[in-house]
């Protein structure tokens, strides 16, 4: 059965309760053949103390967009995914509004998968480049 875009959505977004997601209110909003989107306010609870989105924060945004995607277009019945590798450049400040996460794939190997990951603002603008490396294993039956 292929689920629509909105009950893709909803279940992961269902599934990030009482996790670093719902702790960072990061909330997956849209999805598309080869896309996923998640969006994280940026308040005082993702802050550096000089008042900017942490860093920290944004590779946890990052790689938990990138995650999801691996998941959606993974077999779960058969694999699991773990995160391999993460590396963010962070080219922008933003103090508050929301930042967006759009993760794609470069590779959407049987194995392994990369993805590349934008983060942007509001307007558009380019806060942070990410990739992250990605494992499917087999489920031990």
């Amino acid at each position: 059965m292929q689920l629509s875009k909105e009950m893709i959505l909803a279940k992961a977004n269902e599934v990030s309760k009482n996790t670093l997601m719902e702790t960072l209110d990061i909330e997956m909003v849209d999805y598309g053949e080869d896309f996923l989107v998640a969006r994280m306010p940026v308040t005082p609870k993702v802050h550096q103390p000089d008042g900017v989105l942490h860093g920290g924060a944004t590779a946890a945004l990052a790689e938990s967009v990138g995650s999801f995607a691996s998941h959606i277009f993974t077999d779960l019945e058969q694999y699991f995914v773990r995160g391999l590798e993460i590396t963010a450049n962070h080219l922008k400040s933003v103090k508050e509004g929301y930042v967006y996460a759009k993760a794609t794939f470069l590779h959407k190997g049987r194995t392994t998968q990369l993805l590349d990951i934008r983060v942007t603002d509001e307007h558009d603008n380019l806060i942070s480049v990410c990739r992250l490396s990605t494992i499917s294993l087999p489920l031990k039956k």
